[in-house]
């Protein structure tokens, strides 16, 4: 059985002391509105066409951007009509390292492709890179449960009306295997963080014992 969720890997990548406490307190509850935006994903048909659906949207920039974003995917991509409307919903999945939830498995000419919906904002070309982990930790999961290579996977991020089909390519599956072994290596608290910049939204940052600087003091 593998023992490491998909969310495990994907923090141990972002910061394995805030792994740590995960393991310790157990996994957190899933913040309000997060459901809301995640919905956004099997609603684009809606999104495109009616007006009034988007204007009342959980989206994070205006509604005409998200509606061109929209648009460029679906004529940019072969397999819109699978992703936009996929038959499999939140699938659970298990490989031999990891286990999770896929939003959507997206029917390609080459078989099924997994897809995660994000809440946040992406970066401006391809995704983050916990969440190149948690991608990565999909497909393979895929991958071992069909019997045949999955070489790429699906990051949306509907409340910016954004789609990128991610190839798994050598340099993000050393990421991946870098974060498993991260996890893996966890027996206690991990050293702290060598930069602040991860603290500020942390919930834990009071117990980890991080101190952020203030401006002043970069100054």
């Amino acid at each position: 059985m593998a023992d490491h969720t998909f969310r495990e890997l994907e923090t141990a990548a972002y910061c394995p002391r805030k792994l740590y406490y995960r393991r310790r307190d157990g996994p957190p509850d899933v913040p309000a509105g997060i459901g809301a935006i995640r919905d956004l994903a099997f609603d684009y048909d809606r999104l495109l066409t009616d007006d009034a659906a988007l204007l009342t949207a959980p989206i994070e920039v205006d509604p005409t951007t998200v509606r061109e974003r929209l648009r460029a995917a679906r004529d940019r991509l072969d397999d819109w009509d699978a992703l936009a409307d996929p038959v499999d919903r939140d699938v659970y999945l298990s490989g031999t390292d990891a286990r999770g939830v896929a939003h959507k498995l997206v029917r390609t000419d080459a078989g099924p492709v997994p897809s995660l919906v994000f809440a946040g904002k992406p970066p401006e070309q391809g995704v983050w890179e916990p969440q190149t982990v948690r991608l990565v930790a999909a497909a393979k999961a895929l991958s071992w449960g069909c019997e045949r290579p999955v070489e790429r996977a699906y990051a949306e991020y509907p409340a910016h009306g954004i789609v990128r089909d991610v190839e798994l390519t050598a340099r993000r599956t050393g990421i991946y295997r870098r974060a498993l072994r991260t996890a893996e290596s966890i027996d206690g608290p991990p050293a702290r963080a060598d930069t602040d910049a991860k603290c500020g939204p942390c919930e834990y940052r009071e117990d980890c014992g991080v101190r952020t600087r203030s401006l002043r003091s970069l100054l």
